[in-house]
């Protein structure tokens, strides 16, 4: 199965503000040393998927040629 370009985006543009968000939680914000390190682990992950969507080769659309219409 190739990669639809909109599709990509639509994961990787809210993967990306989602891990970015959770790393400013992490490093910022004030919360516990267990709770930071869910933090970071979860914007590792969210930045990750995102990478991946932006890497999985795209394939060009297939087209049938249609061989009824004999226009000259």
């Amino acid at each position: 199965m190739g990669k639809n370009r909109i599709a990509a985006g639509i994961v990787m543009v809210p993967c990306l503000l989602l891990s970015a968000a959770f790393f400013s939680t992490a490093v910022w914000g004030d919360v516990p040393a267990e709770n930071q390190t869910l933090a970071l682990g979860l914007g590792g992950l969210l930045l990750a998927t995102s990478l991946l969507a932006l890497l999985i080769p795209s394939t060009s659309p297939e087209t049938n040629k249609d061989e009824t219409d004999q226009s000259p």
